[in-house]
């Protein structure tokens, strides 16, 4: 019977499988886990209010899909696939760089731009479709994927390094309280003056890899495509 506990998890992984609307997937598991692991409807209820008084930082994570779920209704996705498609020398691996500087610049202030969901999704992907649109004519969605994946591994990469530039923010105290375990003494000014070469050397590397694996990727499919189309 312990087994039934785990129903949300095996809920979540053929939602995904099936290509399930992702939200809808993790309320269905969460409501689930909640009834069959005891703590019934109120319980369920109890605990969802108690954590989200104790993170209320939730409140505006769920503020942002709420208006950005508006905007894409209204039409968010083709006016940024319009908008950078008047730009003849943008590429998908350009537009990922472009947003990796902007977000590691705000993210040393420790402002988000909303993340995977908040920005990449609803706003980067499209640009970037258009993008591809522009230079090849059609979008190869083997490439669309991968460029989703290196839109994401960007966020990772600018997010986790920059925002340790913050003084006083949650990476920089964690890695403080870490030092001070061993028994390094640093102050967060001093951490987070090391870290800013570190920071801007991994937003260097960062941008060169993907432009180039973009370049890549690119050839790959639609050179590819442009051969079957001239054997035809």
């Amino acid at each position: 019977m312990e087994l039934i506990k785990l129903l949300g998890v095996l809920i979540v992984i053929v939602g995904f499988a099936l290509k399930l609307d992702s939200i809808l997937i993790i309320f269905l598991a969460l409501i689930t886990t909640g009834i069959v692991g005891g703590l019934g409807v109120g319980g369920l209820l109890e605990t969802i209010g108690t954590n989200f008084v104790a993170n209320r930082s939730m409140a505006i994570f769920m503020m942002i899909l709420l208006v950005t779920g508006t905007l894409e209704r209204n039409g968010l996705r083709e006016a940024a696939a319009n908008l950078i498609k008047k730009v003849k020398s943008a590429t998908a691996g350009k537009l990922i760089a472009v947003y990796g500087v902007l977000n590691g610049l705000f993210g040393a202030f420790n402002v988000g731009f909303g993340g995977v969901a908040g920005f990449i999704r609803p706003v980067l992907l499209p640009m970037a479709e258009g993008a591809i649109e522009n230079k090849e004519g059609t979008v190869n969605e083997e490439h669309l994927e991968e460029v989703k994946g290196l839109a994401a591994a960007m966020q990772n990469f600018t997010w986790f390094f920059f925002q340790v530039l913050f003084v006083g923010g949650a990476g920089g105290i964690l890695v403080q309280t870490t030092l001070a375990g061993l028994g390094y003494e640093v102050s967060l000014i001093d951490l987070a003056a090391v870290e800013i070469p570190v920071a801007l050397f991994s937003l260097v590397v960062s941008c060169v890899y993907i432009i180039v694996k973009d370049n890549r990727i690119s050839k790959k499919y639609y050179e590819k495509s442009a051969g079957k189309k001239a054997q035809k």
